[in-house]
């Protein structure tokens, strides 16, 4: 007589029930803001005076170059997810961000700053987007609006912090190479957080599960406001929708 299978682990969607996954992938997408923060104070200035280059030529060929960049990222990491899944997605984002400060450190031409900008692109295209699906998948669909503020202020909030760190730092040791320290330092601290990311019961958990949890989580609250809309309508505490026709 053969032992029963036991029964696996019963997935709970919920801020509550994934406190210190969904803190961790906030730290993770504030370290994303941060990389983006390195360079915002000081490259203007590098443009300007290691570089020799116009101002607003310097401020469209990188800010474009990053831009243009990120927005094709963003609409490939969505697919790319659903394919390979959140995490390889999140660590790729991370791989790309891997030389950015290296190439900011040692550029010997504006063409070495143009390249960091592209692959600063592909890892806040791939890397914040995953943060965000992730918290989402994480507390589904009644506190997605949360997560979403969650994830943008923390990674908005790091970009400001870090933009003012290096400007501190490159008034006091020069514009290169002490405030890329930071993104050296970004990169490594990411790369080793982003891999205890998505634990390893939410591992097993395909991402078409998660979708259908969602859905009928949705699907559930969808119906619960239309039963209480019925019976409001009915008590007249609000008319019927064709006495507002």
């Amino acid at each position: 007589m053969t032992a029963a299978a036991p029964s696996p682990r019963a997935i709970a969607l919920g801020l509550r029930a994934n406190l210190a996954q969904f803190s961790l992938l906030v730290g993770v997408n504030a370290l994303v803001g941060g990389m983006l923060g390195q360079e915002r104070t000081v490259l203007p200035l590098l443009a300007t005076h290691v570089f020799h280059l116009a101002a607003v030529t310097a401020a469209l060929t990188f800010i474009v170059a990053f831009g243009v960049t990120k927005s094709l990222t963003n609409v490939a990491a969505g697919p790319l997810s659903d394919r390979f899944g959140r995490k390889p997605v999140l660590l790729a984002g991370w791989l790309a961000a891997l030389p950015v400060p290296l190439l900011l450190i040692w550029a010997p031409n504006w063409g070495w700053v143009i390249l960091a900008n592209v692959l600063l692109g592909i890892n806040q295209g791939l890397a914040w987007s995953m943060t965000v699906n992730m918290k989402i998948d994480l507390v589904g669909p009644l506190r997605r609006g949360l997560a979403m503020g969650l994830n943008e202020a923390a990674g908005y909030g790091a970009l400001a912090l870090t933009a003012y760190l290096t400007g501190f730092v490159a008034q006091h040791a020069g514009l290169r190479p002490q405030p890329f320290f930071f993104g050296l330092w970004l990169t490594r601290v990411s790369d080793l957080v982003s891999r205890f990311s998505w634990c390893a019961r939410r591992a097993a958990m395909p991402v078409t599960k998660v979708v259908r949890l969602t859905a009928a989580a949705g699907s559930r609250l969808s119906r619960c406001a239309t039963s209480s809309s019925k019976r409001a309508s009915v008590s007249g505490r609000f008319p019927p929708a064709a006495r507002l026709v």
